[in-house]
């Protein structure tokens, strides 16, 4: 959510009336536009505050989509920007590279164990893409044609393009694409709040943990099984609870299939930790960063890969084992000269360890936010919550909020 803060009187009054008066030609995204007349126009930004063109302040309340770190303005990233756009603004990846997403891709594969190469692209919904296509790939390039389904966490997300769609279905979301999206295999997730009838907590994380390796067990096509590393955020903040993830990993080594990690909503810092899955000591065979890779400020995601995987795609040209992926913007040097920064400023100001600290602020809170009437449940860790409202709590109804 943005809040609106207090209305200053500004030059700006008049442009923003103006402006009013103008037909706008943008089509926002998960929007029913019929509900809306104007929108606020931003014209600029410092630490967490918007401005719009009337004046009025606003809270960044959402990080500009979970993503910014440290503020708008942010002086730091700014003049990475700015040095680097003196030099270089773009050059394709193809055949050729560049300082800034060399050093990137070096510290990348640094700080995140287990992982080999790094194969950039514009946002997470791409990575996730990438993701799949590595993993499809490298059964059909080793020779194991056969590996071809995935298999998955119900109530997950992993984007909005058609790929992500299939894996990470969100019935509410995507349900006018099903019919289009290829089958995957959905299992059960543990959710605290809302465990089915007959089941303790612990008796039903069990029972997704059977279930993962029933299928496994009975199905030798499952090429990869692909979750969101930590908690399910887009899902409903569905904390995953503890040795859940080592467990699943634990099983895709024992059962030969790859373990695909989601950790563009929860990697660097969001849950606590800079990379999500060293915490749950499961390393997976792929992952993926975006988000808050760039501190915010431009669109950049990335994919990494262990040794195994890159390797199966080598060989000769004609063996046409290499990756048919590509974007215009894969590893512009803008956006990896801003994530460079990004990585220094973490590291600079000892930010996770700030996370910790901060994430305890959160736990006070939740008595207090307990006993207002609609609030069910609280869900938290790191800087992520999640308060799921509720017509009845003893029943557990959902309550479905309408625009009045």
């Amino acid at each position: 959510m943005i809040f609106h803060g207090k209305t200053q009187n500004q030059t700006g009054s008049k442009h923003y009336r103006d402006r009013l008066k103008k037909k706008s030609f943008v089509w926002h995204p998960n929007t029913q536009m019929r509900e809306w007349n104007s929108f606020n126009e931003i014209i600029k930004a410092k630490g967490m505050w918007l401005t719009d063109s009337n004046g009025n302040s606003l809270l960044d309340g959402v990080a500009s989509m979970w993503c910014n770190v440290w503020g708008h303005s942010k002086p730091e990233l700014v003049n990475a920007i700015t040095k680097q756009s003196k030099k270089l603004q773009h050059s394709p990846m193809f055949n050729l590279t560049n300082e800034p997403a060399e050093k990137l891709a070096e510290s990348l594969v640094k700080i995140s164990p287990g992982m080999h190469r790094v194969f950039y692209s514009d946002n997470g919904s791409s990575a996730m893409e990438i993701a799949f296509k590595m993993a499809l790939q490298y059964w059909s390039n080793i020779g194991e044609k056969k590996k071809t389904k995935i298999a998955t966490l119900e109530n997950g997300y992993h984007g909005d393009t058609f790929g992500a769609m299939a894996v990470g279905y969100v019935p509410e979301f995507f349900g006018k694409f099903k019919k289009q999206l290829f089958p995957t295999i959905q299992i059960p997730v543990p959710n605290k709040y809302r465990i089915p009838n007959g089941y303790s907590y612990l008796d039903y994380q069990s029972f997704c943990i059977d279930n993962i390796e029933k299928q496994f067990s009975k199905d030798d096509k499952i090429a990869a099984f692909v979750m969101e590393s930590g908690a399910q955020v887009a899902g409903g903040v569905i904390i995953f609870p503890k040795e859940f993830q080592r467990k699943i990993s634990k099983l895709c080594k024992k059962y030969n299939v790859l373990l695909v990690l989601d950790e563009i909503a929860t990697g660097f810092g969001r849950l606590g930790s800079m990379i999500q899955y060293t915490e749950q000591k499961s390393i997976p065979d792929i992952v993926a960063y975006g988000k808050m890779l760039t501190g915010g400020y431009l669109t950049m995601a990335a994919t990494l890969a262990n040794k195994k995987i890159y390797d199966s795609f080598l060989g000769e040209f004609n063996d046409w084992k290499h990756l048919f992926h590509g974007h215009t913007f894969t590893g512009n040097p803008l956006s990896a000269a801003v994530a460079n920064e990004n990585l220094k400023l973490y590291q600079k100001n000892n930010l996770i360890k700030k996370i910790q600290n901060t994430s305890k602020v959160f736990e006070e809170y939740y008595d207090k936010i307990s006993k207002i009437e609609i609030v069910g449940d609280i869900r938290h860790k790191g800087m992520l919550m999640g308060i799921e409202l509720v017509k009845d709590k003893k029943a557990r109804h959902q309550l479905i909020l309408k625009n009045q």
